[in-house]
């Protein structure tokens, strides 16, 4: 392994590591390589030379392809030397067999963070920190060099959240386009978090009197699930919210069917309720 503590050589064991992980902090540049491979005997000490000149701000992980067959095999690595660029867990750019030096240089310096993201990271770690107020600093000043840069309009959103402004931050999240996959994955899901958590928890008990003394009111169903759903209560939300479903599926510009979506993002994909209630709901839509 070189001695430059920003070039490493990684396997399928720790792939998932010191590649998707930490390309949430700076961007990390895989080359996938054998040592029988002539091109990448060319390539590796131009791509070393490239990434050190970068002074930590790019991260360099050698993949022995012999060595790491399961790696190889994840990114249809049919032909080396290859070289794939991740940012926040997901591929960004790539090129395939040895190239110039110069454009080698000129691919690493593409990755460089900006200013922007380093505003943006250092607010991710004082918000992951508990300094709320120098985050939400940071992620401002990053606005201000790129207004649209996702991973501060993630960040901000948080902040702004996590203090009681879900409409300012569902603003911001709207904002978010042509973001990495984990980005776009990460506001969606926070944009439910917020719309469900609109309602306040403390209305749940005279919401839940105002649906049994009626259970034939749509609207008071619906405040009923909304209210459940603030207050986490999803195992208590959804067959709420799915009988409204049932019963008109237009109500309220399908607020009940939004509701319940919603509930599905903030849960994520693998939870039991979703597996037991997204299929129920598509039956009910789709009958």
């Amino acid at each position: 392994m070189a001695a430059d503590p920003s070039i490493v050589d990684v396997a399928d064991a720790d792939f998932a590591r010191e590649v998707l992980e930490h390309s949430a902090r700076v961007p990390v540049i895989v080359d996938f390589w054998a040592p029988w491979c002539g091109p990448c005997r060319q390539l590796g000490p131009a791509l070393e030379r490239a990434v050190g000149e970068q002074r930590g701000l790019v991260r360099l992980a050698k993949v022995n392809v012999d060595e790491s067959p399961e790696v190889a095999r994840q990114f249809r690595v049919q032909s080396i030397p290859l070289v794939i660029a991740f940012k926040d867990g997901a591929p960004v750019a790539e090129f395939l067999g040895a190239q110039p030096e110069p454009v080698v240089r000129r691919f690493v310096a593409s990755l460089v963070p900006s200013e922007a993201d380093r505003l943006a990271q250092d607010g991710v770690e004082l918000f992951a920190a508990g300094h709320a107020n120098a985050a939400e600093e940071r992620f401002r000043a990053a606005l201000e060099k790129d207004a649209r840069h996702a991973q501060a309009l993630l960040g901000l959103a948080r902040v702004l959240g996590a203090g009681g402004k879900a409409a300012e931050a569902l603003d911001l999240l709207e904002r978010i386009v042509s973001a990495p996959p984990a980005v776009e994955q990460e506001a969606a899901r926070l944009a439910a978090e917020l719309r469900t958590g609109s309602a306040p928890a403390a209305d749940l008990d005279a919401a839940r009197a105002r649906a049994t003394a009626a259970p034939d009111d749509l609207a008071a169903q619906l405040e009923l699930g909304r209210a459940l759903a603030a207050a986490r209560r999803y195992d208590e939300a959804l067959p709420v919210l799915l009988a409204l479903v049932e019963h008109d599926k237009s109500f309220a510009d399908e607020a009940a069917r939004k509701a319940m979506v919603d509930i599905f993002d903030v849960l994520g994909r693998d939870h039991p309720l979703v597996d037991d209630y997204r299929p129920a709901l598509s039956r009910v839509l789709f009958r």
